[in-house]
């Protein structure tokens, strides 16, 4: 099954299936499980980080899988805390010692860092370093906009291969995918099904009346319709679960496709509702990022 998954390919050469799996809040003690769950459902794609505290479940599930590991992609995130060129590096070996592997395929910057920005760029600067030492496969970023991008690209030399960022029907950064289409950076898109937050009278994206008419049209649930609606639409997506039937099920979108009307409709129902994760105080959230 999952040799029939279509790739992406990124702008180093280096493919990623156009399907992962994420594990952002899911309990470290479940994960091993869930992620075993996912490989048996087909994925072959795992978006981890060290702020969601599982790396160690990640690898463990990828120690049982019995799978080759030249089979997997592996994604993780360096944390705002381990910013700076040195504690990047080290952010390096405490990742792949959780997860049990010598060479990460992909490694990002969790988030831009504004009031530290000096930091954000020497921690790119080491994930260049590991680039080239061969340490990880490929590099990138997430929830960075169009300016905080600018300035990464004038002060570095990899372009990031991915972006990753919150997009789904009501939240679709159209500005920010186009900036990221027209440099060769990859739009990963999380919260691909809009669930984490509710819009007007407490409804999200699964919710809406036009995605259900497009899924009882199709025989798809409408989680599978907006999965499909991102990888019609060129972005690699990562739906994330706990539960065994909605993991094979939101793996199960490669046997339909949306028509130019339906991808239309869908493009029509932004809700011009961003959060802008770098307006945050990283500060404040008191993540610490323990050794392996």
């Amino acid at each position: 099954m999952a040799n029939e998954q279509p790739h992406f390919t990124l702008n180093n050469g280096v493919e990623l299936p156009q399907l992962g799996f994420g594990v952002y809040q899911t309990p470290p003690d479940e994960t091993a499980e869930a992620v075993q769950t996912a490989f048996k459902a087909g994925y072959r794609h795992i978006d981890t980080a060290a702020a969601y505290g599982n790396e160690k479940g990640v690898g463990e599930a990828l120690r049982r899988s019995g799978l080759d590991r030249s089979e997997v992609f592996i994604e993780t995130k360096v944390w705002v805390v381990d910013y700076g060129y040195e504690q990047t590096l080290h952010a390096f070996e405490k990742g792949s010692a959780k997860l049990g592997i010598d060479q990460i395929d992909l490694l990002i910057l969790h988030q831009a860092y504004p009031k530290a920005f000096g930091r954000t760029i020497q921690a790119y600067k080491a994930l260049e370093t590991l680039l080239v030492d061969g340490k990880v496969r490929a590099i990138g970023v997430s929830n960075f906009l169009p300016e905080r991008l600018e300035r990464l690209l004038n002060e570095t030399d990899v372009v990031p291969a991915v972006n990753q960022i919150e997009v789904h029907p009501y939240t679709q950064q159209r500005e920010l995918q186009a900036f990221d289409r027209e440099h060769g950076i990859l739009t990963q898109a999380w919260s691909p099904i809009g669930g984490l937050r509710t819009y007007g009278n407490g409804d999200t994206p699964l919710s809406d009346p036009t995605i259900a008419k497009i899924a009882r049209a199709h025989g798809k649930t409408p989680a599978q319709v907006m999965l499909r609606w991102h990888l019609q639409e060129g972005r690699q997506v990562i739906p994330k679960s706990v539960r065994p039937t909605r993991i094979a099920e939101n793996f199960d979108v490669f046997d339909f496709e949306l028509t130019p009307d339906e991808v239309a409709g869908i493009d029509a129902l932004e809700q011009g509702m961003t959060m802008v994760p770098d307006q945050l105080d990283f500060d404040a959230f008191r993540i610490e990022i323990p050794e392996a």
